[in-house]
């Protein structure tokens, strides 16, 4: 059977911690922040983590993890 092959636009987006939870970025940061409450883009800034229900879906993409 041949090797499972990563899925590279998931591997530059999502980097594994040790508990083995998947580090993402949060969407917003981009343009149009004029409108945007300053609250929500420091909130934008920092890191998140992928919901349990998507974990399954998201590590069938990245078979080194």
């Amino acid at each position: 059977m041949p090797k499972m092959k990563t899925r590279r636009a998931v591997a530059k987006r999502f980097k594994a911690t040790a508990s083995g939870k998947l580090k993402r970025k949060r969407q917003g940061l981009r343009h149009i922040l004029e409108k945007r409450s300053q609250k929500s883009k420091k909130r934008a800034v920092k890191t998140d983590y992928v919901h349990e229900s998507d974990l399954r879906q998201m590590k069938r993409c990245l078979p080194g993890i």
